[in-house]
């Protein structure tokens, strides 16, 4: 029984992730003359000469990150792009969704009052107005882009630190452990960043009167609870962020180089820049959605401990109670760090590709790259 051809398409359109204009130039290279006269006469046309010139500075394949120009993978330079990338992303998706962490965190410490996405919404908007939907938004920010920048830069020194201690076998065997322990490794660090501009942010959005931004907050903490009263919440914060950035970065790791692997007839190294993109955002956001579910009850204790003054988490858990710890705002933060972890891959790998790095995922192991080139 013979197989037709139109039953072995491939899952996603070829038109998606190839250049149709490419693959022209490529086909048309069969039909090219071998007379040498007529190769000189059409080489010497004023039209072939500008139609060559444009054409030659296209390019339907990513270059090597190890062309000339281009950051060498591994090296010193490689782990500052990966430091800055990470800093931007996180920072700016964080604040960009500040509104639904505004509702999100009230919900969580005043249930009766902001009982749902919809009403919560409507009660700050007529309590605080739009400008209030965006309070918190400096230690958002500012903690966030340092949290970001300590994340992603630590995380990639960590996987090939890592990988390189394992050694090319046991790298590509047992990868996802490395995921695991790379991304652990970097959020232990991270989070010292991020935890004062945590406590200023959760305390500035749900209590009103506290203080206008991070300008007065942090200040009147430190006066108050003095300076350790900034790592407070550090435990619970490790609690719900490290589960987190685990999840995240071996989700993502792991869906995208699935989706390379069995939804794309063709190798990542010859997809467009563009489909790249978009590949890391949809399994960021799928990712983010595991993410959401795993740190959910250790991002209900930070929000209660930063919110009470000199409260325990044995407090929060009997006020809670175990169905809320687990449950209380949950749907809202799906929607939130979802779109938060699909926007953070989608504008890191961006940032990546424009200093003519690769995407993140779905290429060769990490110990099977070449050394670290300074």
């Amino acid at each position: 029984m013979e197989i037709s051809n139109k039953s072995c398409q491939p899952l996603i359109p070829n038109f998606l992730y190839s250049s149709s204009a490419s693959t022209k130039r490529l086909a048309h290279l069969d039909n090219w003359p071998t007379n040498q006269n007529s190769v000189s006469q059409i080489l010497s046309s004023p039209e072939r000469r500008v139609t060559m010139s444009s054409s030659s500075k296209r390019k339907f394949v990513i270059e090597a990150p190890s062309e000339s120009g281009k950051v060498a993978m591994y090296s010193p330079a490689y782990y500052a792009v990966c430091t800055l990338s990470g800093g931007l992303s996180t920072g700016l998706t964080h604040t960009a969704v500040t509104p639904i962490d505004l509702v999100k965190c009230n919900m969580q410490i005043d249930p009766s009052k902001y009982k749902s996405i919809s009403s919560g919404f409507g009660v700050l908007l007529k309590e605080q107005g739009v400008r209030g939907l965006f309070r918190g938004w400096a230690p958002t920010l500012l903690g966030y882009s340092a949290q970001g920048a300590g994340k992603y830069g630590l995380y990639e020194f960590f996987k090939k630190y890592y990988s390189d201690i394992a050694g090319p076998e046991y790298a590509s065997k047992y990868k996802t452990l490395i995921y695991l322990a790379g991304s652990a490794s970097a959020e232990i660090i991270a989070d010292v960043a991020l935890c004062p501009f945590e406590a200023v942010k959760v305390r500035v959005q749900t209590q009103p009167g506290f203080a206008r931004g991070l300008s007065d907050g942090l200040p009147k903490i430190v006066k108050s609870e003095g300076a350790l009263g900034l790592y407070k919440g550090i435990v619970p914060l490790w609690g719900r962020q490290i589960p987190y950035t685990m999840m995240k970065f071996a989700s993502f790791e792991t869906i995208v180089e699935l989706l390379y692997k069995h939804a794309i007839p063709i190798p990542k190294e010859q997809c467009s820049s563009p489909f790249q993109l978009g590949v890391s955002f949809a399994g960021g956001y799928v990712a983010g959605i595991f993410c959401a579910v795993v740190s959910h009850p250790a991002d209900n204790l930070v929000s209660f401990l930063n919110n009470s003054k000199g409260a325990t988490v044995a407090d929060a858990i009997k006020k809670l109670g175990m169905w809320g710890l687990f449950t209380r705002g949950l749907p809202l933060r799906i929607i939130m760090i979802g779109t938060l972890t699909g926007g953070q891959w989608g504008l890191y790998d961006a940032f990546k590709v424009f200093f003519g790095l690769p995407t993140t995922g779905g290429g060769p192991p990490i110990a099977a790259a070449a050394p670290v080139q300074v």
